[in-house]
């Protein structure tokens, strides 16, 4: 062998050796990055829009309240909370989500208030490998089929929050409903899910209007509803649009000769209408601020921020997030499928709920109540709004998960 080619073959060692000793120090640097790399967790919701009083800045201010609650840190890595607005609009959701999940890194998001813009969302989450806590809608498609392996559908939905509702009118004497239905996943999906229960019951629908997100004017809507003769009117809304709707439904008179139903009524909606409005309405709730001492104790450290008591779907967002960050301690990873697998094997326990479990369609399932706005008389103290009828099992309040067959994780 010449000098030349021993020269080379040491050169040849030489680089190897030093491209060694660089993997390994590159690897070393790599594990001390990732001990310090935070933990991301989003809150993708409607900021300022129609739905911002019910989720919005008080879920933001609920997940804050989470990542408090586990210490800041989980894992040795600080855990950031990462904020979007989606203006309720599905293609700029997915676009947040799209980069969250990609540059972003974001491991988990929660909240949503819009089912557009979830159903969007919902469509990424196998591709990326990246959980969502669906705490702040309700379409059963995202249990049916939109449902994921890395989705949770993880407070009310719209069997929930309509069935049980749709009974009780029925046996209280309401044979014939019309709706007043908000255009979009949501609205529809609540109307299908209650005329299920009104048809069960022998009750009967007379015709719906439905109207876009954000409307102002309800006027020929109620009007159309009046005109039906239908013994009750179900406003298929929420946020704004359902407080526009029913201010406007006693301002027609309305409210005296037909019954009138919401669904979906969070604390903030009757604090909106005040009691003068809202005294006597029922509907369900998976919450209520003022339950026990637990419940006051948390809700006196939210109200200190927002100077308002949370709703189901803040507290919904409290709930998923701290007990994402709790499987991932138990996993000793961010990586999805072991977050998930240590979610849906645990009961879920918090201020929320005390028997919370996640089904393999992907809907965590607890006890619900039953509550009523109370006479304006009967409130003896600011937020002191509802009075609890009665505690709705978990067996009885979500649909059965017969009704997610076409969810492709539910064994048939």
């Amino acid at each position: 062998m010449n000098y030349r080619s021993i020269t080379q073959s040491l050169a040849r060692r030489d680089v190897m050796k030093m491209a060694a000793m660089l993997a390994l120090a590159g690897a070393s640097t790599n594990r001390a990055m990732a001990q310090g790399e935070p933990i991301k967790v989003g809150v993708l919701s409607d900021m300022n829009g129609p739905y911002s009083d019910q989720a919005g800045p008080g879920s933001v201010v609920a997940a804050k309240l989470a990542i408090e609650d586990v210490g800041g840190t989980v894992l040795g890595r600080p855990v950031e909370l990462v904020v979007g607005d989606h203006q309720n609009k599905a293609d700029i959701g997915v676009g947040i989500a799209r980069e969250w999940f990609g540059p972003g890194n974001v491991n988990m998001i929660s909240d949503f208030a819009n089912s557009a813009v979830a159903l969007g969302v919902s469509e990424l989450l196998a591709a990326n490998k990246k959980i969502a806590l669906y705490s702040g809608v309700s379409s059963t498609q995202l249990i049916g089929k939109a449902c994921s392996p890395y989705g949770v559908l993880w407070a009310h939905d719209t069997w929930a929050i309509s069935a049980g509702l749709m009974t009780a009118a029925a046996k209280e004497g309401a044979k014939t409903f019309y709706f007043i239905t908000a255009d979009y996943a949501f609205g529809h999906s609540l109307q299908a899910d209650a005329t299920g229960a009104i048809e069960a019951a022998g009750g009967k629908v007379l015709g719906t209007s439905t109207h876009p997100v954000n409307t102002n004017d309800f006027s020929s809507f109620l009007l159309s509803a009046r005109a039906s003769g239908a013994d009750a009117v179900v406003l298929a809304n929420a946020g704004a649009d359902l407080t526009n709707c029913l201010k406007q439904a006693a301002e027609f008179a309305i409210t005296r000769k037909q019954k009138v139903l919401t669904p979906l009524m969070f604390i903030v909606d009757v604090h909106g209408l005040g009691l003068d409005v809202a005294q006597g309405l029922t509907f369900t709730q998976s919450w209520y601020w003022d339950l026990d001492d637990e419940t006051r104790a948390w809700s006196k450290r939210f109200y200190a921020q927002r100077k308002k008591q949370a709703g189901d779907a803040q507290i919904a967002c409290y709930s998923a997030t701290y007990q994402y960050l709790k499987a991932v301690e138990r996993a000793g990873t961010t990586d999805a499928e072991a977050v998930m697998k240590e979610l849906r094997a645990v009961t879920i326990s918090d201020v929320f709920t005390k028997n919370g479990k996640i089904r393999e369609d992907g809907k965590m399932v607890f006890d619900r109540y039953l509550v009523r706005a109370k006479k304006p008389e009967d409130s003896k103290y600011e937020w002191d709004y509802l009075e609890v009828v009665r505690k709705i099992p978990a067996a009885e309040a979500f649909r059965p998960l017969a009704l997610s067959k076409d969810c492709s994780m539910v064994k048939t």
